[in-house]
């Protein structure tokens, strides 16, 4: 995991169980709190670490960026563990997220079909590469604008799952997301949290095998 380049701030509130059973735990991870370990003793503090505190045999499935809020799933078994990785690598977990961008987006709904890959000499910036970068897809509709402040509410939905994909995609149209310090120019954008939460799961449970939908509201 790159070294965060920013001193680590974790937040005092702990994540919410929206979801528990034998096999899964669905939590509400807020914003600036690392989804596992950094490096250094300072960034032990971390989403993994404060469900361990409960449930100590919770396994990571997947991840969030330190400043997107939102919903993670863990596993409570090594087989459920790799039942979920089977589900998100297949591409059968939809997720939808909030994001409140910079400027008036004006066409309604759309998809973003632009490959990624690591900005090796700005880690961990990733970049739009047209010629080497990963597949990488989302669809967006805007659920409403603000013109007297020049933003636009989004709904998210990734297709893929690259690092920064959300954020990446929304600046590639020329919409970076409110409180994006890491790829918005502007100096001022790193005081305020990043506006992009995980609001939505929905996937069939590998042991009912019937849909589980969990939902967190968006804080913002």
């Amino acid at each position: 995991m790159p070294t965060l380049t920013t001193p680590y701030h974790p937040p005092v509130e702990q994540p919410e169980i929206l979801y528990l059973d034998n096999d899964l735990i669905i939590v509400n991870k807020p914003s600036g709190l690392l989804s596992v370990p950094g490096r250094g003793p300072d960034k032990q503090d971390c989403l993994v670490s404060r469900i361990q505190q409960n449930y100590p045999e919770a396994r990571v499935v997947h991840r969030l960026d330190m400043p997107t809020s939102g919903i993670i799933v863990f596993a409570r078994c090594s087989e459920a563990q790799s039942n979920m990785g089977r589900l998100f690598q297949q591409r059968k977990v939809y997720k939808e997220y909030i994001a409140v961008v910079n400027g008036v987006v004006t066409k309604k709904q759309g998809t973003i079909d632009l490959p990624l890959i690591t900005d090796w000499p700005n880690r961990p910036r990733q970049k739009v590469d047209l010629e080497n970068g990963k597949p990488s897809k989302t669809q967006y509709e805007v659920i409403r604008v603000n013109e007297n402040d020049n933003t636009s509410r989004i709904k998210l939905v990734p297709l893929t799952g690259r690092s920064h994909q959300l954020r990446v995609h929304m600046l590639s149209i020329g919409h970076v997301i409110i409180g994006d310090g890491l790829y918005s120019a502007e100096e001022q954008q790193k005081n305020i949290r990043l506006h992009l939460h995980a609001e939505k799961i929905e996937f069939i449970h590998p042991s009912t095998n019937k849909t589980l939908t969990v939902i967190a509201r968006c804080p913002f």
